[in-house]
């Protein structure tokens, strides 16, 4: 277990290198720059005046040298601050990430309270009324994007139930119904297709462990349906339904930006997407690798889970 621990730490640190250097290459493809962004509209800006604000700015060294900054920078922890509104980025951060990330455990808890419970009964209920209705709702989940859903729950709460979302975020810590019924709709859009592929995931595997030979033993020795379906085929069910998990939560946080945008929380995805409308190369750069290290160690996270729901993958 300790060699297969270290062989997926080991991997980490060069596929970290290679998201940060397809990043910073990625942003720097973008039409324009932050000064073309701020001078937009200025027919007075000389050549001259622009090519002396990108100097201020650091924008005028070479690709290199702003990549080992950057990277240096973000090793240190000092993070810069915004080309634009000139706020240092930590604290952008600091107001995005709390706002992202409990969107993104929202929408797993929800996907997977409902999901494997669903996934289970279609599975135990073959060929039955309850499965037929579970998987044409696992269909029109994955079929529903979640900025149509975004936009239809918020169109139908302002107009039927009279429901306008806060123009601000109100924190959990300072209340927290408040902060519920702030996030629950919000939450619900982007947990939809989770839901739907946890759903899926779980009668597949479930219907195929469920015919296997160990599971018809059980059975032979008086086993519990109970036991049957939860403590032996549930279990061995699983990993497959661990591996969509692990990897929807990075393409959450990522994907949830329209939804952010739609219910206006200043999120990571709406903070990369500001970013980007204005060209600011360090907010963009350093948003875009904070979602890239989630994926990774999430994933890293779910390699391990592996390990621990079936010991053959991680021999000792």
């Amino acid at each position: 277990m300790t060699r297969y621990v270290a062989g997926r730490l080991l991997l980490v640190i060069p596929t970290l290198l290679g998201m940060s250097l397809l990043i910073f290459a990625l942003v720097r493809l973008l039409p324009g720059d932050v000064v073309d962004a701020m001078l937009t509209g200025d027919v007075g800006a000389s050549a001259g005046a622009k090519a002396a604000v990108r100097r201020a700015l650091g924008l005028a060294d070479p690709l290199p040298v702003q990549y080992v900054k950057l990277i240096e920078g973000v090793l240190s922890g000092r993070l810069g601050a915004s080309l634009t509104s000139g706020e240092p980025i930590s604290g952008i951060m600091a107001r995005a990430i709390p706002i992202t990330g409990e969107l993104a455990v929202l929408a797993v808890v929800l996907a997977t309270a409902v999901g494997i419970p669903l996934g289970v009964l279609s599975a135990v209920r073959r060929n039955t009324w309850a499965d037929l209705i579970a998987r044409i709702a696992g269909l029109a989940g994955l079929s529903v994007p979640n900025f149509w859903f975004a936009t239809l729950a918020l169109l139908v709460g302002s107009l039927v139930f009279h429901w306008i979302p806060p123009v601000t975020w109100i924190p959990p810590w300072q209340d927290l119904w408040g902060n519920l019924r702030q996030m629950a709709i919000p939450a619900v859009a982007i947990s939809v297709y989770l839901m739907a592929n946890v759903m899926r995931m779980t009668r597949g595997t479930m219907l195929e462990v469920l015919g296997l030979d160990y599971i018809r033993t059980a059975r032979a020795k008086g086993a519990s349906a109970r036991s049957v379906v939860f403590r032996h085929a549930l279990r061995n069910s699983l990993i497959p339904v661990i591996t969509v998990i692990g990897f929807q939560v990075g393409n959450l946080m990522g994907g949830a930006t329209v939804v952010e945008v739609i219910f206006g929380l200043p999120g990571m995805g709406y903070t990369l997407v500001q970013g980007i409308f204005g060209r600011d190369y360090p907010v963009i750069e350093i948003s875009a690798m904070f979602l890239a290290a989630v994926f990774v160690f999430i994933n890293l996270l779910v390699d391990l889970l592996y390990g621990v729901v079936d010991p053959r993958i991680a021999p000792a």
